[in-house]
């Protein structure tokens, strides 16, 4: 079955912030909508033009669970627009491309307005069950000896927070971090922590290299309400050197562990967004495309090794296309951890991996020279519900800037999944 062509008609995204101290100065859906009144300022369309906006959101707030909705109405879509919101972990942001791509590929829709956003900073504080189970009993006491009944039941513990952030980077089925997941890899593939802070440091070299060349301008910068200015991504370090690096404690797995939070991708905040058109819109309004999406795929795997996830979903789209891993010009995958990068390299490379998983002879090595050529996650940032489609938006942009044709943007997914695309940079773009 020929499936229908869908263009990425343009993209932007946000700087991405790092969490530090208390909430960060914009809402999930503030990011979002700076990352789309950019994208919608260069377009011959209005944004009630679009059919539908799809949002990638891992941690919306309790007053904006439909963002995808909230955003959709405050860019100007109009009550006509329907917006929705997918969730995916990790992937969030290119499910929600992928959810576009479906729709535009059945004929529902022809113009779509889909990434993922996420402000992690703001990730809510809980109360225990403890607590909510004493603040129940303190309101359902009727007079004052119930209520003082109620006060004596009470206990200082109760009052002991439980960091939402943290119980969602904890797998539930195998009961282990995102952290601990990644130090799993770290164990099987045999890398050493000297490795993941090469590679760490490498990110950041390589996010300000492309920095300096200019290599980033899918970034549209933010302004606060105090007028402060946000013109790119504030977790980037110039000193993350390997010797740096290798003081680090290490975080998930103490004290033996090696996956410490400068070899691991920064808690961040940050937004992108894209627009897709099928080949009639594309032709309506006379667009010059980024290029177009040929091909997505997902995946599942053991949640216990969630960070091959890439390496199950990129897999078979080379298979189809009957690709290796050099054959294309540029690979981004997303940096939730070193290891978890060099375990997916690794997992190509191991001959009795590749046969029980994809019934094929190893991979070999993916040049290094290929692979996340602007840095990636560790030094950028990984606000969870943004960051599928900034591999995606970004992927096409350094394609274009190389005047080459054909990358892969692949995720791992907490919970023991992958999701990959595979893009392509339209002729006219190239020599």
């Amino acid at each position: 079955m020929a499936f229908k062509p869908v263009y990425v008609v343009d993209g932007a995204r946000t700087p991405f912030l790092k969490a530090r101290t208390g909430p960060g100065p914009f809402s999930a859906g503030d990011l979002a909508v700076q990352a789309g009144r950019a994208l919608l300022l260069r377009q011959p369309f209005a944004p009630s033009d679009f059919d539908e906006v799809i949002v990638g959101c891992a941690a919306p707030s309790p007053d904006e669970v439909n963002i995808g909705r909230v955003i959709a109405l405050r860019l100007g879509c109009g009550n006509k627009v329907p917006g929705w919101t997918v969730m995916r972990n990790c992937a969030s942001g290119m499910q929600a491309l992928d959810s576009g791509i479906a729709n535009i590929q059945s004929g529902r829709s022809e113009l779509v307005l889909a990434g993922g956003t996420d402000a992690l900073s703001r990730a809510p504080v809980l109360f225990s069950d403890d607590m909510v189970r004493w603040l129940a009993g303190w309101y359902a006491a009727r007079g004052a000896g119930a209520k003082l009944a109620a006060l004596r039941r009470f206990r200082l513990r109760n009052l002991a927070p439980v960091i939402g952030l943290l119980k969602g980077l904890t797998d539930p089925v195998v009961g282990l971090s995102m952290g601990q997941t990644a130090e799993n890899l770290a164990t099987r593939f045999g890398i050493d922590r000297a490795a993941m802070d090469a590679y760490a440091a490498e990110s950041h070299r390589r996010a300000l290299a492309a920095r300096a060349a200019g290599a980033m301008g899918e970034i549209a910068p933010l302004i606060d309400t105090q007028g402060r200015l946000y013109p790119e991504d504030d977790g980037v370090r110039a000193d993350s050197t390997p010797e740096k690096l290798a003081k680090l404690k290490p975080v998930f797995d103490k004290p033996w562990g090696n996956i410490t939070a400068g070899n691991s991708s920064q808690v961040t905040d940050g937004a992108a967004m894209l627009a897709l058109a099928s080949e009639e819109a594309v032709r309506k309004w006379n667009l010059r495309p980024l290029g177009r999406i040929v091909d997505s795929q997902w995946a599942g795997l053991d949640p216990a090794q969630m960070g091959l996830g890439p390496v199950h979903a990129a897999t078979p789209i080379l298979q189809r296309h009957g690709l290796g891993l050099n054959d294309l010009d540029v690979w981004e995958i997303n940096e939730a951890f070193a290891a978890q990068v060099l375990g997916c390299l690794a997992a190509w490379r191991d001959d009795a991996y590749c046969r029980e998983h994809f019934g094929t002879a190893a991979w070999g090595d993916l040049d290094p020279r290929r692979l996340n050529v602007d840095g990636g996650a560790i030094a950028i940032g990984h606000p969870v519900g943004a960051s599928g489609a900034r591999i995606v938006l970004h992927l096409l942009d350094a394609l274009k800037r190389r005047g080459a044709r054909r990358g892969m943007a692949a995720i791992c997914i907490g919970g023991g999944q992958g999701g990959a695309m595979l893009v392509e940079t339209l002729d006219e773009d190239r020599p």
